[in-house]
C-alpha cells in the first residue's frame, strides 16, 4: 500500500503499539460477536420452556460484563490510536517545515506560500486522519467481517451466510469504481485550496497598495472566482462521497431481506431454529458497521494517498546547494576571490554574472554600483551559498567556497537585502534574530549604531513594541535600520548591506556608514548602493553592467577616469544641491 510505504519510517518505529492496538480491536470485535449468540440461546430455551430466572440473570450479566469490557479496550486503543495519529500529524509537519528551511530561493519560486500552506494544513491532516480513523475503519472491515462470518458458520448456516453475503461483490465493484474518481477529485480539490491560499497571502500583503488605487472590487471578483472554483471542487468531491452511503445501504438492505427471507424458509424446514434466525439477523446488523467502514475507509484511504503523495513530492525537492561529502572548517574568512565567476539563475535564459573576476581583501570595503538589474544584487547573494557555483568560481582563503561547510559561510556574514524581512514580532526579537541571547547593553549598542535608538524611545513599548506583519508598524526607513542594527549585533566577518539605506535620507545614510566604518575596522564589508555617495569612502568601488564589471578603483580614480561613475556622481551631487537649496527656500 503506498500510504503504508511513505510513511514506513513513522510506522516501523510504532509497529508494536499498533499490534497492540489491532489486539485490542480484535478482542472488542470477538467479545462483540458474543452477545448475538446469549440472546439466540436464551431466545431458544424461552421457546422450549427451559429459561429459568437464574439462567436469564446469567445471560443478562454476561451481557453487561462484555459491555463493560468492550467499553475498557474501546477507551484503552482510541487513546493509543488517536494519540499515535496526533503524534505523526507532528512529525509530517515538523519533518515540512524543517524541509522549507534548508531550502534555497529557487524551491520558494517553484512553490508558492499558498500551496506549501495547503501541504502543512489540510494535507496533513487528511494522512493523519488516514493513520486514525482509517485504521478504525480497516481493523473494523477486517476483524468484524471475519469474526461475524466465522460465527454465522459455526452457530448459524452455512448456507445462509452463503446467500445473504451473496450482493457483496457488487459493493465492491462500486466502491472501487467510486475511489478511483474521489481520488483524482481530491487533488484537484486541494490545488485548488492551495491556490486560494496564495490569492488570500498576496492580497493581505500588499492591501494597502490595492486600497491606494482604489482596486477593492476587482480584487474581491478575483478572490470571489478563486473561492468559485475551490468550492465547485470540492462540490465534485462530496458528489462523489455522497454515492457511498446509498450504494452501501442498498447492498446492505438486499442481504437484510435475503437473510430474513431465506432464513424464515429454513426455519420453517427445521434447519435452523428460531433464536439461530434472530442470531444471524443480529450478526448481520454489526455487518451494516463493517460495509459503511469499507466504503469510509476507500474514501479516507483515497485522500490519504493523495495527501501523502503531494507531501512526498514536496520532500522529494532535494536542495540545491549542499554541504562536500568532507566540508572544511574556516571559522573566519579572509581574502575573497572571483575567479571568472559565470552565473545565471535556474529558473532564467540568460547569464546574470559574466566571467567576473574581483579580489576583496579583509578589512576593506568593497562598494558595488551600477544600474537597475546590472548584478549587484546578485553578486552579493553568492557570498550566502543560496546558489551552486561553477567549481573554484569564488575562493575564500584559498578555499573553493562549495568545500567549505554551509554553517560557517553563513555564519560569517551579517546580510540586510533590498527587501523589509521583519517577524510579527517584538523589535527585540526582530534585532536579536541572530543573537537570541542579547543583553540590554549589546541591544543598546547596536540601536546607536543603526540610529534607531532615539526612534525606539519615542514609542510607548519601547524594544518591546509589535511591529506587525512584515513591519506594518514601522515607517521604510524604520524597518531598514532594525536590519541594519540585526545585522550589526552578530558582528559578522562579512557584512553586506544590499541597497539597504534606500529609504532613510542622505544625511542619516552618511551617519550610520561613518558609524559602521568606524566600528568595524579589520573586518569586511560590501556595499551595493544607488547613491553613490554612500560609498566614496569604499577602498574599491567596483561598477556593473549587464553581469561585467565595467570600472573599478577608488572614488579618486573613477571620477579621474569620467566613466557611468564619475557623470552618475555628479548628477547626484547636482540634484542634492538643487534639492538643498529648495528646501532652504521654502
Amino acid at each position: 500500500m503506498s500510504f503504508i510505504t511513505k510513511l514506513g519510517w513513522f510506522f516501523r518505529k510504532r509497529w508494536l503499539l499498533y499490534v497492540l492496538i489491532v489486539f485490542l480491536m480484535s478482542s472488542t470485535s470477538y467479545l462483540n460477536s458474543v452477545a448475538p449468540r446469549l440472546v439466540g440461546n436464551a431466545i431458544d430455551k424461552m421457546k422450549a420452556g427451559l429459561l429459568t430466572q437464574a439462567l436469564l440473570m446469567e445471560t443478562v450479566g454476561l451481557l453487561i460484563g462484555i459491555a463493560i469490557v468492550m467499553y475498557l479496550f474501546i477507551y484503552a486503543w482510541n487513546n493509543l490510536l488517536f494519540g499515535s495519529a496526533a503524534l505523526l500529524d507532528k512529525q509530517l509537519r515538523d519533518r515540512l517545515f524543517g524541509h522549507w528551511t534548508r531550502m534555497t530561493p529557487s524551491f520558494f519560486q517553484r512553490n508558492r506560500s499558498g500551496e506549501l500552506m495547503a501541504l502543512a494544513s489540510n494535507d496533513i491532516q487528511a494522512v493523519s486522519n488516514t493513520a486514525g480513523f482509517g485504521v478504525v475503519t480497516l481493523v473494523n472491515t477486517v476483524v468484524i467481517t471475519s469474526v461475524v462470518m466465522v460465527s454465522m458458520i459455526l452457530f448459524v448456516s452455512f448456507k445462509l451466510m452463503i446467500a445473504a453475503l451473496l450482493p457483496l461483490p457488487l459493493l465492491a465493484l462500486a466502491i472501487n469504481r467510486l475511489g478511483k474518481s474521489l481520488r483524482n477529485r481530491f487533488i484537484l480539490a486541494q490545488e485548488s485550496f492551495g491556490q486560494m491560499n496564495d490569492h488570500v497571502l498576496e492580497s493581505i500583503s500588499v492591501m494597502r497598495v490595492i486600497r491606494s488605487y482604489v482596486q477593492e472590487e476587482k480584487d474581491m471578483e478575483a478572490f470571489e472566482r478563486v473561492t468559485g472554483e475551490v468550492m465547485e471542487k470540492n462540490i465534485r468531491v462530496a458528489y462523489v462521497n455522497a454515492l457511498f452511503q446509498p450504494a452501501i445501504s442498498i447492498i446492505v438492505g438486499i442481504s437484510f431481506a435475503i437473510g430474513i427471507g431465506y432464513g424464515s424458509f429454513l426455519v420453517f424446514n427445521n434447519e435452523i431454529t428460531l433464536g439461530q434466525l434472530v442470531t444471524f439477523n443480529i450478526y448481520l446488523g454489526l455487518l451494516i458497521w463493517p460495509m459503511i467502514a469499507f466504503g469510509e475507509f476507500i474514501n479516507i484511504l483515497q485522500r490519504g494517498n493523495a495527501s501523502v503523495n503531494r507531501i512526498q513530492d514536496n520532500l522529494n525537492q532535494r536542495q540545491e546547494v549542499s554541504d562536500a561529502d568532507k566540508p572544511m572548517e574556516l571559522v573566519h574568512p579572509g581574502l575573497i576571490e572571483f575567479k571568472g565567476l559565470t552565473f545565471r539563475y535556474p529558473e532564467a535564459n540568460t547569464d546574470s554574472l559574466t566571467d567576473l573576476t574581483l579580489t576583496i581583501r579583509r578589512g576593506e570595503t568593497l562598494g558595488i554600483v551600477g544600474r537597475t538589474g546590472s548584478g549587484k544584487s546578485t553578486l552579493l547573494k553568492q557570498l550566502l551559498r543560496q546558489y551552486p557555483l561553477p567549481e573554484r568560481s569564488l575562493l575564500i582563503d584559498g578555499a573553493p567556497l562549495e568545500r567549505i561547510a554551509i554553517h560557517h559561510v553563513r555564519s560569517w556574514v551579517g546580510y540586510v537585502p533590498q527587501e523589509h524581512l521583519l517577524q510579527s514580532r517584538t523589535i527585540r526579537e526582530n534585532i536579536s534574530l541572530g543573537k537570541p541571547n542579547a543583553t540590554d547593553s549589546e541591544l543598546a549598542a547596536v540601536l546607536e549604531l543603526a540610529f534607531l535608538k532615539h526612534d525606539v524611545e519615542q514609542m510607548e513599548q519601547g524594544l518591546e513594541t509589535i511591529v506587525g506583519e512584515n513591519g506594518v508598524a514601522l515607517s521604510g526607513g524604520q524597518k531598514q535600520r532594525v536590519g541594519i542594527a540585526r545585522a550589526l549585533l552578530i558582528d559578522p566577518d562579512i557584512l553586506i548591506l544590499d541597497d539597504a539605506l534606500s529609504a532613510v535620507d542622505a544625511r542619516t545614510e552618511h551617519a550610520i556608514l561613518e558609524q559602521i566604518r568606524r566600528t568595524r575596522e579589520g573586518r569586511t564589508t560590501l556595499i551595493a548602493t544607488h547613491r553613490l555617495t554612500a560609498v566614496a569612502h569604499a577602498q574599491q568601488i567596483i561598477v556593473l553592467d549587464n553581469g561585467h564589471i565595467t570600472e573599478s578603483g577608488t572614488h579618486d580614480q573613477l571620477m579621474e577616469l569620467g566613466g557611468w561613475y564619475c557623470l552618475q556622481y555628479n548628477r547626484q551631487k547636482l540634484e542634492q544641491a538643487l534639492l538643498t537649496d529648495g528646501k532652504e527656500e521654502l
